[in-house]
């Protein structure tokens, strides 16, 4: 790793402009100076009280801490610091003075490089770039006579550069938008810099972090009930309403950064710095996330720092002309599974690159954290793939550990925590590392939560058997199967699994049924009757056990009838063989909204209940109380019953037996009422329970709980009861 980075200190500033001022109705911004600084490292030992079992892969651990702590060592000495290293974006790519406009561009492997675009009808020989010492070419623009900025807002730019592979056009890495022209196959960088009156200004503070995260997991451009691409300002007005009306209290949106191909979900970004222009303008994003703010809403963004897209037309593959400039050069520097790039965490100015690239989603768009993508194949030279992690902790740190990619996880995480406490940061993890989300300053990762991801690839497993088939004690244990102290954040299935290709819940439980048996006219069919019961329960169990934050993607609250397919056309492989392609069709790249809230539709009582869920958990945040109970798993009876919180919660999964007066154990004498009943007709159940009836407790233990209560347990039904007394109150256990 290089000792110096691009950049001098004398380019950075410690402190930075930053606006709030609050009155009774609306948030004004005004200018203020306020240092923002990242604590220093502890010492790194306190993994080692968290989890004793660590102490023997200290040698490991500890040359880790120590490699995390020699950054911040060496960014402090030539940097200024972590703060002032992560404003990348203020020096390199563009930036505006009162005298014109400076560009500059790392970019080593140039032999020559010059600024083209429609300022100066895309000639090479008017603005050509001189290189300094670290490989970075850089030129200033004064403004024009009349004061107007010499490149006019909105204007097409790239950088033309000689390199080791010819002559090569470029979209600038640090671009702030970029747009694709009807009929053009690579994007265009677009200098945006659009004048006062025209910025976004936020009026809204961003909210503190909820205790439990209940996360609406979606994708703007397919958030429209029409087979189109959605917008900003229509996912604004239609989409942020219907998320806060069901309860939840984050939305985590998708394919954020610019990516030329569609079908990628957004996960092979080109333009990293640039909003997607598919869905409108950075400003209109702003508006997006200011009315979610109005809403008390966060806005988590899925941000990819673990792979790039490979294009070289529009991305940054072979920027430079090099195949080592942002990437491991090599079979190292691809993912053969997602033919995409993979970054070189040990280049200094990959980590400015990178950090910055976090700092600036969170400062310039007032995102409230991220959900990193593919972090798996970051931390590890195998990439997760065809490895099935057993929880030996030999598998986590080895030789096969990318010890860089785990420091730069740590950076940024230390970063974020540092500069805005409130930020969120779930890690998209399947190995299951260990100090994944413990602190950084303890030896940890530094993630707030995981994602549970072996709880919706168990879902799946079992939706392949027969009801006699499934396991109590296998579904407990994979919802249970987390490490201590480390938060995650449980979800049945997520956008994975809506994909072409693959099966949503609902699909797996009633198939083809779906089409024509979901309106209330139509008398219902056994396997709806099944899907809609089991489609409740699931959730619900997934939710009250799996973790300390719930997920949702959307559309699934209902039981969303049609997978996700993106418009493409037909694939020539190189053997000669084709992949079909569906026309370019939007019809199965939308959300059916419409649907769920059609009240007379089965997928309306599929809704009501993920609402009562989410307002469940709002009133008594059980998914955030240290308390958890499993009292019953019974293979027998097929009921599993647990304490979650101040709640009982009873499933009953067979198929037809129902039980009359059936005791369930309780850690708390009194009397308990209903809180939830996946029975109720509102939500397409069949009314086998009395609300209104009150349940009182017997003392004397049983199943290990020193009280018990009487229950009806109707078949293929979740109930949740509570404290008649705390019906009110929050969880505080």
């Amino acid at each position: 790793m290089e000792e110096n980075g691009a950049l001098s200190t004398e380019d950075q500033t410690s402190v930075f402009e930053a606006s709030r001022a609050y009155s009774s109705e609306k948030f004004v911004k005004e200018k203020e100076v306020r240092p923002r600084t990242v604590p220093p490292p502890g010492d790194g030992q306190g993994i080692y009280e968290i989890d004793p079992m660590l102490r023997s892969y200290r040698d490991h651990l500890d040359y880790r801490y120590g490699q995390y702590r020699r950054l911040r060592e060496e960014i402090d000495k030539y940097e200024g610091g972590l703060e002032a290293f992560s404003r990348g974006y203020e020096k390199l790519g563009f930036s505006r003075s009162d005298a014109g406009i400076t560009y500059r561009e790392w970019a080593p492997g140039a032999k020559s490089a010059s600024l083209i675009g429609d300022f100066n009808n895309w000639n090479p020989n008017a603005d050509i770039m001189t290189r300094n010492e670290f490989g970075v070419w850089e030129i200033f623009l004064p403004n024009n006579t009349d004061g107007s900025p010499a490149i006019p807002h909105g204007s097409r730019v790239k950088i033309r550069m000689d390199t080791p592979s010819g002559i090569k056009d470029s979209i600038p890495a640090w671009i702030k938008f970029s747009v694709q022209a009807p009929g053009e196959i690579p994007f265009n960088g677009i200098y945006y810099d659009p004048p006062q009156e025209e910025k976004y200004v936020f009026k809204h503070p961003q909210p503190k972090r909820p205790k439990s995260l209940r996360i609406y997991e979606a994708h703007v451009g397919m958030s429209s009930t029409e087979p189109m691409i959605n917008t900003y300002a229509n996912f604004r007005d239609d989409v942020l309403p219907r998320i806060k009306r069901l309860g939840y209290n984050a939305v985590q949106i998708m394919a954020i950064q610019e990516h030329s191909y569609y079908a990628s979900f957004g996960y092979h970004v080109t333009n990293f710095f640039a909003p997607s222009s598919r869905c409108g303008t950075p400003e209109e994003l702003k508006s997006l996330i200011d009315r979610a703010h109005e809403f008390g809403l966060l806005v988590l963004m899925d941000i990819v720092h673990s792979h790039a897209s490979k294009n070289t037309l529009d991305g940054l593959n072979m920027f430079d002309g090099t195949d080592a400039h942002y990437f491991h050069s090599g079979p190292r520097g691809y993912h053969w599974m997602w033919d995409s790039r993979l970054f070189n965490y040990g280049s200094w100015e990959v980590l400015r690159y990178l950090l910055s690239n976090a700092r600036w989603w969170l400062e310039e768009y007032k995102f409230d954290g991220f959900r990193f993508d593919g972090v798996t194949s970051m931390m590890y030279t195998h990439h997760g793939l065809s490895v099935g992690f057993t929880g030996n902790y030999t598998e986590y740190f080895g030789l096969e550990t990318d010890v860089d990619a785990v420091t730069y996880l740590m950076l940024v995480n230390d970063m974020i925590h540092g500069l805005y406490p409130e930020a969120v940061t779930v890690g998209e993890d399947v190995s299951g590392m260990p100090t994944f989300c413990i602190p950084v300053q303890d030896g940890g990762v530094g993630f707030d939560y995981r994602l549970h991801m072996a709880i919706a690839d168990k879902w799946i497993e079992i939706l392949k058997k027969r009801d006699e088939d499934w396991k109590m004690g296998d579904i407990t244990y994979t919802l249970t199967n987390r490490r201590w102290s480390e938060k995650c954040i449980a979800y049945a299935e997520s956008h994975d699994q809506a994909l072409v290709g693959d099966k949503t819940i609902a699909f797996w439980l009633m198939d083809k049924d779906m089409y024509d048996f979901m309106a209330l006219d139509r008398p219902s069919t056994p396997l709806i009757d099944r899907g809609i019961a089991l489609h409740k329960m699931i959730r619900l169990i997934t939710m009250g056990l799996g973790g300390e934050g719930y997920l949702n993607f959307m559309g699934n609250e209902f039981g969303h009838p049609e997978w996700i397919d993106f418009p493409r056309g037909e694939q020539r492989l190189s053997d000669g063989s084709v992949i079909p392609g569906n026309n370019f069709s939007y019809d199965k790249c939308r959300r059916r909204f419409d649907l769920g809230d059609a009240d007379y539709l089965r997928y309306h009582g599929l809704q009501e209940f993920d609402q009562a869920m989410q307002h469940l958990e709002e009133q008594y945040g059980f998914m955030t109380s240290e308390h958890q109970f499993i009292s019953r798993k019974d293979e027998g009876d097929r009921v599993i019953v647990f304490e979650r919180g101040d709640l009982v919660f009873v499933f009953n999964f067979h198929w037809t037996s129902s039980y009359f007066d059936y005791r369930i154990g309780c850690s708390k004498p009194g009397k308990y009422k209903i809180a939830l009943d996946s029975d109720d007709p509102l939500f397409g159940g069949f009314s086998r329970l009395d609300r209104k009836a009150e349940y009182f407790t017997f003392d004397g233990s049983y199943d290990g709980r020193p009280c018990s209560f009487m229950v009806y347990a109707p078949c293929r039904t979740a109930v949740v009861y509570a404290l008649a007394n705390h019906e009110n109150l929050g969880s505080e256990s």
